[in-house]
C-alpha cells in the first residue's frame, strides 16, 4: 500500500512550485516520473533559487530539492526537433502529463492536449496556469496573495500587510490538481479515456479562503489583519509567555474549553465574569481577556501548566522554531533524503496520509 502508483508513468514539464509538488506525491507513492527542464535556462529556475549560505557549486538549490524527489531529470530544448521527438515518445507511454506553460506555448511546441491525446488517447493531462488560461499574466505565489485578499488580512496592522511565509496558494493548486487528477484515474478506470484538467493558482486561492470569505459573503465583513487572532472565536490565536520565558498559543473553541482553561490557571473571576460567559462576548472583550491571561502566564512555570492543560483537553501550543520541529521524533520520520546529481538532498514527505487494508 506504500506504492500505490508503482505501474504509473508520468512526465513532468512543469517548474517552480506548484507543478513539481504534484509530480513529486506521486514519486513518493510509487510513480515513474520523468521531469524534463528548460535546457536553454540551465533547468528548473529554483535550482538558482539559493540561500545567502548555500554553495553557488551545488547542482540544486535546498528550494528545487524540496519538491523533486524520485524523478529523473532531463534537460531537453524544446525548440530542437530531436528533444521534442524525445518528448512525444516518453508521453505516449505516459498516463499523466503535469505541465504548467505561459499562455500559447503549449501549442506553439505541439504539446496541447488536443495534440496529445491524439497521440495518447489514455493520457490525463494536467496543467497549472496563472490566472485562467485566457490570461497571459504573469503569476507568482504573492502577486496571488495580494490579489487574492490574502495580504489584507494577514499581519498585525493595514499599514503593513504581510504574506504568507510558505508560497501556499502554489501548494493549493497543487492538491486542486491532485484531486483532479484522481477523479480522472477513476474515470479512466471505467471508461478507458484519458483526460483534461487544469487548476488556475487564482482560483486555488479563492477557493482556499473558506470562513473569511464567508464572513463576507454572508455579512459583508471586510477582514482586518489581525495577526495570529481568529475573527469568531477567543481566546484563539492569542500568545502568552510563561515565567520561563516559554511562548504558547492559546485555541480555545468552546465554552468547556474556556472553563478547563480557568479552573487550570486558578482564573475563577474569568469564568464568573459576565463579560466572558459565551464565546461571542470573549471576542468582544479579547483584549481585556488576553492582558488578564498574560498577567497569569507570566506567573506560571511553562512545563507545569502546559502538561496540566493538555491533560485538561485544553487546545494550547508552544511556538517553535524548525530546528525545535525537527528535533522531534515524529517529525523525523517524515524526512525523505535522497541523492540528486552527487548531492544529499533532505525535504518532507507530501504523501503523509496511512492507508491499511
Amino acid at each position: 500500500m506504500n506504492q500505490p502508483f508503482k505501474e504509473l508513468k508520468v512526465v513532468e514539464l512543469a517548474s517552480v512550485l506548484a507543478g513539481p509538488a504534484v509530480g513529486t506525491f506521486f514519486a513518493e507513492l510509487g510513480a515513474s516520473v520523468l521531469k524534463i527542464e528548460n535546457k536553454s535556462t540551465y533547468g528548473d529556475v529554483t535550482r538558482s533559487w539559493r540561500l545567502t549560505d548555500e554553495s553557488i557549486h551545488n547542482p540544486v538549490s535546498a528550494y528545487y530539492s524540496a519538491v523533486n524527489y524520485g524523478k529523473k531529470a532531463l534537460q531537453l530544448d524544446l525548440k530542437d526537433s530531436k528533444d521534442i521527438q524525445l518528448v512525444l515518445n516518453e508521453i505516449s507511454t505516459a498516463d499523466i502529463l503535469i505541465s504548467n506553460f505561459k499562455k500559447g506555448d503549449d501549442l506553439k511546441y505541439g504539446l496541447d492536449y488536443k495534440t496529445l491525446q491524439q497521440l495518447n488517447p489514455k493520457l490525463i493531462y494536467a496543467s497549472i496556469n496563472g490566472f485562467g488560461t485566457d490570461s497571459d499574466k504573469v503569476a507568482f505565489d504573492v502577486v496571488l496573495q495580494a490579489e487574492s485578499g490574502l495580504m489584507s488580512m494577514n499581519g498585525e496592522n493595514v499599514e503593513t500587510p504581510v504574506k504568507l511565509p510558505i508560497a501556499f496558494i502554489d501548494l493549493f493548486a497543487a492538491h486542486q490538481l491532485k484531486e483532479g487528477i484522481l477523479i480522472a484515474l477513476i474515470q479512466r478506470g471505467i471508461s478507458g479515456k484519458g483526460a483534461q484538467i487544469s487548476v488556475s493558482l487564482y482560483d486555488a486561492a479563492l477557493a482556499s479562503l473558506a470562513n473569511q470569505a464567508t464572513n463576507y459573503l454572508m455579512n459583508n465583513h471586510i477582514p482586518k489583519p489581525i495577526g495570529s487572532l481568529h475573527p469568531n472565536i477567543a481566546p484563539y490565536g492569542e500568545i502568552v509567555t510563561s515565567n520561563d520565558g516559554i511562548k504558547y498559543v492559546l485555541a480555545i473553541g468552546n465554552n468547556q474549553q474556556f472553563q478547563n482553561l480557568c479552573k487550570e490557571i486558578k482564573r475563577s473571576d474569568l469564568l464568573e465574569s459576565p463579560k466572558y460567559r459565551t464565546n461571542q462576548l470573549r471576542v468582544n472583550h479579547r483584549i481585556e481577556l488576553h492582558m488578564a491571561l498574560s498577567e497569569t502566564f507570566h506567573l506560571l512555570n511553562g512545563a507545569d501548566i502546559y502538561k496540566r492543560l493538555i491533560e485538561a483537553k485544553v487546545p494550547i501550543g508552544e511556538l517553535k522554531n524548525l530546528k525545535d520541529v525537527f528535533e522531534d521524533e515524529q517529525a523525523q520520520r517524515l524526512i525523505l533524503e535522497e541523492e540528486i546529481e552527487g548531492m544529499s538532498t533532505k525535504r518532507v514527505a507530501t504523501a503523509v496520509f496511512k492507508i491499511s487494508e
